[in-house]
């Protein structure tokens, strides 16, 4: 097995976020097609044999990278509890949207914070903070709400128990227009 292709493969394959087809892979390294294919079947027997802590997994027309589901209870303990308690400002900015509009869609939460949301949302679901509820009628989105954990870390018994929004907002121009998104 080449070990230049293979390093180039372990790359690509780290920084994905998505399965990455073969036919990718052996344009990007400009390889034959059975080149790729055959070098990626070898690393999966490969990390399975050495019993390593991830695996490749062909999924979903192409190759990814999974942890080993052997170590499962480790990593779900390092997401649930080795990430630092502090959240930041984005993820503290669309909580608080999340709490005072739910359930309210990602593509909503974007448009009221003016960002894209989608990495703070996984940031949020993944610490229990948030979670999918439904899916919007109108548009088939999915909707989130808080969680019991979120209640409980803001020492709250309900979500009737947030206070009110406006005079936690800043004194600016446009305040009224701001409150009326959050609260309507």
């Amino acid at each position: 097995m080449n070990e230049e292709v293979r390093s180039a493969f372990e790359a690509i394959l780290m920084v994905s976020e998505e399965p990455v087809s073969v036919s990718v892979m052996a344009q990007i390294l400009e390889i034959p097609l059975d080149e790729a294919e055959g070098t990626l079947r070898a690393m999966r027997d490969e990390y399975l044999t050495a019993k390593r802590g991830f695996q490749l997994r062909e999924v979903a027309g192409g190759w990814r990278f999974y942890s080993d589901p052997a170590q499962a209870a480790f990593v779900e303990r390092f997401v649930v509890e080795g990430q630092p308690a502090r959240l930041t400002q984005a993820a503290l900015e669309t909580l608080a949207v999340i709490a005072y509009r739910q359930p309210v869609s990602r593509a909503r939460v974007s448009a009221i914070r003016g960002v894209n949301v989608e990495a703070v949302m996984k940031t949020l679901a993944t610490r229990g903070l948030v979670e999918e509820v439904g899916i919007e009628y109108e548009t088939g989105a999915v909707l989130y709400s808080t969680t019991r954990l979120f209640l409980e870390r803001l020492g709250l018994n309900a979500l009737s128990d947030l206070p009110p929004i406006a005079p936690l907002l800043p004194d600016r121009d446009g305040l009224d227009e701001v409150i009326a998104t959050l609260t309507e």
